[in-house]
């Protein structure tokens, strides 16, 4: 899920256009963002009262007494998702630290609510992000912002240090081949169950981009659900040593499965910990030897380390943005509550919208 958390976070500077957010992640969220809908009342309720009773089922449609019932049925239903709204907005603030079950219940909650775009929060948000990590600019290693002979601190082992040489120069676009690319809607997929009979497949392969993670299976019956299409996927270099010998062997079986991003890009972590160098080098290397479509870009360093910084005055609390594998989550690596309120948030904010079930056909 870090890796959906930190894609997304990076769309508001990166891409000059609006985006439109689909997340699955490790846990059971899906976003979607910049859609049209229509309000909800804007009242107060109490907010525990709202978390606790259930959610009233629809009425149907009938005569003046049910109009009447469907009117009230609005107005109770609209008081609790204001009232669900506020609670989340606050519960960044709130000394206490809520379990993962809690988040469970605000997002079975949601489901009924309606969703309203709030362009202003994400002007706000997109100029926070600009400000403080300039993905535009900085999301990628490039030979703009790496220069030849310095020596560049990995994000995680930052006592250490990589001497930029002319062979790791030359592996390196000459600015970000992100930067160019205004596009009014893209795609974050995880790879999360939440997708399965999801039917969202259509609806991801409509967007301009699309971002993936750790390299997922997109072909066959799966596709109904998360689509084929891919523009940019990450690749955590354990799965390239535990899956393909680090490519010491299997490169055929490595090129054979990668053929399904198209010319997508292939984004690694080389320069986070000193040990995914090598590994996401060979990648690099790989691509170029047998002239494949996909190319190899690396995260920089500095990036994501002011992108955990930009979390942290959210969040008061450490987030590592450097992680990309299917395992479960690691001590040290997640803070899974904590992710989820970050994206909760930002739903609340009108910034993206979460899509809970499946995805309406066409």
């Amino acid at each position: 899920m870090r890796a959906v958390i930190a894609l997304a976070a990076a769309l508001g500077s990166l891409l000059l256009g609006g985006c439109l957010l689909r997340l699955g992640g490790q846990q059971p969220l899906r976003a979607r963002g910049w859609e049209e809908d229509a309000g909800a009342a804007a009242v107060t309720p109490k907010v525990v009262r709202a978390l606790r009773s259930p959610s009233p089922s629809p009425p149907q449609a009938g005569n003046r007494t049910t109009v009447n019932k469907n009117g009230i049925y609005q107005f109770e239903q609209a008081s609790k998702c204001k009232a669900i709204q506020d609670n989340i907005l606050s519960s960044s603030i709130k000394k206490k630290r809520y379990a993962e079950d809690y988040y469970l219940h605000i997002v079975r909650k949601l489901q009924n609510c309606t969703w309203i775009r709030r362009p202003e929060e994400s002007t706000k948000f997109r100029s926070e992000l600009a400000s403080c990590c300039d993905a535009v600019h900085n999301f990628i290693a490039s030979q703009n912002n790496t220069p030849l002979g310095s020596n560049m601190s990995y994000e995680v082992d930052s006592k250490k240090t990589i001497l930029i040489t002319e062979d790791i120069f030359k592996m390196l676009p000459v600015s970000s081949p992100l930067s160019a690319y205004p596009f009014k809607t893209c795609a974050v997929v995880g790879n999360g169950g939440i997708l399965k009979n999801s039917s969202c497949g259509a609806e991801i392969d409509r967007s301009d981009f699309v971002f993936r993670c750790n390299l997922p299976p997109t072909t066959g019956s799966i596709s109904k659900d998360v689509g084929n299409k891919t523009n940019l996927v990450t690749v955590n270099p354990s799965i390239i040593a535990q899956k393909y010998n680090k490519l010491n062997e299997k490169k055929t079986e490595f090129l054979e499965n990668i053929a399904v991003y198209g010319d997508a890009f292939l984004l690694l972590p080389a320069f986070s910990f000193r040990s995914n160098t090598a590994t996401s080098f060979k990648v690099y290397h790989t691509l170029q030897e047998f002239k494949a479509t996909q190319r190899a870009i690396f995260f920089h360093p500095t990036y994501l380390k002011s992108l955990a910084q930009f979390w942290r005055t959210k969040d008061k609390m450490p987030i590592s943005h450097h992680y990309y594998d299917n395992q479960l989550p690691k001590p040290g690596f997640h803070a899974m509550p904590k992710e989820y309120n970050q994206i909760l948030q930002l739903h609340s904010k009108g910034i993206l919208k979460l899509q809970f079930g499946k995805c309406e056909s066409d």
